[in-house]
Formats: structure tokens, C-alpha cells, sequence
């Protein structure tokens, strides 16, 4: 005899249109994730070039306080 076929999928335009939106919200994050990822990197370097700094204005102030020392005793 026949045997019972189960209902065959197909495509619909609503259907179309929520998998093109879900495909383009997935893209979006993806762009976003990246975006922030290099601006962390950038972050990080910005904060060691900070720092680098930071420890060559104390390292300059050290020197000079040094220097005026070995100059008041002789």
C-alpha cells in the first residue's frame, strides 16, 4: 500500500526574510566583536606608552634630585 509521507519543508518568503535577518544580525556582532577587539589592543598600547612615560617624568626628577644632591655636598 502507500506509505504516509511526512510533510516536506519548503522555503517561504517570511521564512527567507527571518534567516536573512538573523544572517545579518550574526554579521553585525561579528563586525562589532572585531571592532572592540582592536580597540582593546589599541587600549593596551596606549596604557604602556602612558606607563613608559609616566616612568621617564619620575626617572628625570630622580636624576635631577640626584644631581643637585651631588652638587650641595662635596
Amino acid at each position: 500500500m502507500s506509505e504516509i509521507k511526512p510533510y516536506e519543508r519548503f522555503e517561504c518568503a517570511p521564512g527567507l526574510r527571518l534567516q536573512a535577518h538573523e544572517r545579518l544580525a550574526e554579521l553585525h556582532y561579528a563586525n562589532i566583536n572585531r571592532r572592540l577587539d582592536r580597540l582593546e589592543e589599541m587600549m593596551e598600547r596606549l596604557e604602556k606608552r602612558l606607563w613608559l612615560t609616566v616612568y621617564g617624568v619620575v626617572a628625570v626628577i630622580l636624576a635631577q634630585a640626584f644631581q643637585s644632591f651631588l652638587v650641595a655636598v662635596p
